[in-house]
């Protein structure tokens, strides 16, 4: 029966061949740039069986540039009315699809990053444009045989508009290097987020391959005695990255102290798209309340030290938005500013880690201050995207 199942899905999802060889269509998808795989005959496809009318568009900061051309062509080809949402948009966290829903959306296309709220939870439909990106990994791999010796043990990772680039890379690098590609399960193989990223073991350096370094640094934290590396694939530059490990560990424990002294705490909840989480913000005041420790809850959208200043009688805070805030900019608030993490060490419900736990939406996490972590997990079902 599954079989079956599997087979029908696949018929249903099979683009029609008028969608695929409409040649108005196909001109109009030439305007986008060919290594780019914004995947528009099946978008199209997909709002045309929903019976869509009004389409909402979510982009991050990098490809926000082709939104109007996107707009167009699905307003064109699908006849729907379309929204490009501007709001800031960091990652997957932030798919908007309740602020896309008041606006009268009933579709949501979400480009740039990985199912990281599955489509049979969020409140309208959803469909997930990872947006691999092309490239030419010739430069990268005779970068990699340059600079690591032959037997080499390499984690090589990305984010996830390179994830096919790392496989790729990876079946031509097995013969003479010991090539891992980790996951951290609900991520794609060898992808990594800001705030999760895997532990790994039996490795001689990590690989990234991706621009910036936000991403990199999750899974630097959680492996800070392993070398990692970057690679970008669009200035063809190889960097040794660095992380000041002891420095942040130290900043982060001053925090936690200062915390435990606290007599009224701030739960934020993070109203940014999907970033907070309401099952972790419970946890936390269910916990805070059985301690008789005095609490009010905050919901913001993005959290600023000015802000917070303003809350005169609020000793310190715990934020169920990012965690890397309170990692990379802690310091700059004027009151302690914990992650959910941080405040289960204050309340002495977990020792803190000598390697920095990354696994805010790992299936595999920690303990029940992460989003996914044992019962608070939303169910995935099979969807026909």
């Amino acid at each position: 029966a599954p079989r079956g199942r599997t087979r029908v899905n696949r018929l249903a999802n099979q683009i029609p061949d008028d969608i695929l060889n409409n040649e108005l269509l196909n001109q109009a998808i030439a305007l986008l740039p060919s290594n780019y795989k914004f995947e528009i005959h099946k978008t199209v496809w997909q709002i045309r069986k929903a019976e869509s009318k009004m389409v909402a568009l979510q982009f991050p900061e990098g490809i926000m540039m082709f939104a109007c051309t996107i707009s167009d062509i699905l307003e064109r080809f699908c006849n729907v009315e379309t929204v490009i949402m501007g709001d800031v948009t960091y990652g997957a966290c932030c798919v908007d699809d309740f602020t896309a829903k008041s606006l009268g959306c009933d579709f949501m296309v979400h480009y740039g990053h990985s199912c990281l709220v599955p489509v049979n939870v969020t409140s309208i439909k959803t469909l997930y444009i990872f947006v691999e990106i092309g490239i030419d990994t010739t430069h990268f791999l005779d970068t990699v045989r340059k600079n690591f010796p032959a037997g080499s043990r390499l984690a090589m990772v990305g984010t996830i508009q390179f994830v096919a680039a790392i496989q790729h890379s990876r079946q031509q690098l097995s013969e003479k290097y010991t090539i891992t590609i980790p996951q951290s399960k609900p991520l794609s193989p060898g992808e990594v987020l800001g705030c999760t990223a895997p532990r790994l073991t039996d490795q001689d350096a990590i690989v990234y391959l991706a621009d910036g370094r936000f991403h990199l640094e999750a899974i630097m934290i959680a492996n800070p005695d392993i070398p990692a590396y970057k690679y970008d694939p669009y200035s063809k530059k190889f960097t040794q990255e660095y992380y000041e490990h002891a420095e942040m560990h130290s900043l982060r424990k001053s925090a936690i102290q200062s915390a435990r002294r606290a007599k009224k705490i701030g739960l934020i909840m993070g109203t940014l798209g999907r970033q907070g989480s309401p099952v972790v913000l419970k946890e936390l005041g269910d916990k805070l309340r059985a301690r008789g420790i005095d609490f009010v809850t905050v919901l913001l959208s993005e959290i600023f030290p000015d802000k917070l200043a303003q809350f005169k009688d609020v000793d310190a805070w715990v934020q169920v938005a990012c965690p890397r805030l309170s990692i990379d900019w802690g310091y700059a608030f004027p009151k302690p500013l914990l992650s959910p993490y941080e405040m289960s060490v204050a309340l002495e419900s977990v020792p803190w880690q000598s390697s920095y736990p990354m696994d805010f939406y790992a299936n595999d996490s920690l303990g029940p201050w992460t989003v996914n972590h044992g019962k608070a997990r939303p169910k995935r079902v099979a969807t026909g995207q």
